[in-house]
């Protein structure tokens, strides 16, 4: 407000990057931001997101080069951002981002996601005629394996980390360069990132700054 002359609850975008001191906590005052559409904090040694709840217009969220570890306290904010950008923090799962209704843009290069991931899930029985080579034929290179024990439920193994991405029905543009599940395939000729990618998350416009991912 001093710096620009107009109050806090009237600012459509708030510029709080690189303080001096850093912002270490995404606190109470932020509940005064009702208007803002745009909320910049990157550069600064924030460890949990938080405190969003009042943000009701909130379209782009600039949280690049803290300390955070998890996407918690994105729920908020669910229903009306569009750009998350989160790059340069310390997130090795992607939990809770399938909170993101409206997410189009996804920013989150240089982070710790590493794997695709597993989730193991049981079933009483499979429809007939399908077995571990269908399973994989229907969900792709993501069941890792099947078991079925003594008592006759099955359960398989499938890859789903990675793939929670594809739970956010907009999404389109997404940077992931720099995390190791994105180096470790593309210094492997015999698995193409891209390809990899896309084909977990099928609708996406551009993965890593290149088009018609």
């Amino acid at each position: 407000e001093e710096k620009n002359g107009q109050k806090a609850s009237e600012a459509k975008e708030v510029k709080l990057y690189g303080q001096i001191p850093p912002v270490e906590k995404m606190d109470e005052s932020l509940s005064t931001l009702v208007n803002c559409e745009k909320l910049s904090l990157s550069t600064n040694c924030i460890e949990r997101i938080a405190n969003l709840n009042s943000l009701k217009n909130l379209r782009i969220l600039s949280l690049g080069r803290n300390n955070i570890k998890n996407l918690n306290g994105l729920e908020a904010v669910g229903d009306t951002l569009e750009e998350l950008w989160i790059s340069y923090n310390f997130i090795e799962k992607l939990r809770g981002i399938r909170v993101m209704k409206k997410l189009k843009v996804l920013y989150m290069s240089n982070n710790l996601v590493k794997d695709w991931g597993k989730a193991f899930l049981s079933v009483p029985q499979l429809p007939t005629g399908y077995g571990e080579s269908s399973l994989k034929e229907r969900f792709g290179a993501d069941v890792l394996s099947l078991f079925h024990n003594l008592v006759g439920v099955f359960t398989f193994v499938v890859a789903a980390e990675f793939a929670r991405l594809a739970e956010l029905p907009l999404l389109e543009d997404l940077v992931f360069v720099g995390n190791p599940l994105q180096e470790k395939y593309a210094s492997d000729q015999k698995n193409n990132w891209i390809e990899e990618a896309t084909k977990r998350v099928p609708k996406l416009k551009k993965l890593d700054g290149e088009c018609g991912a």
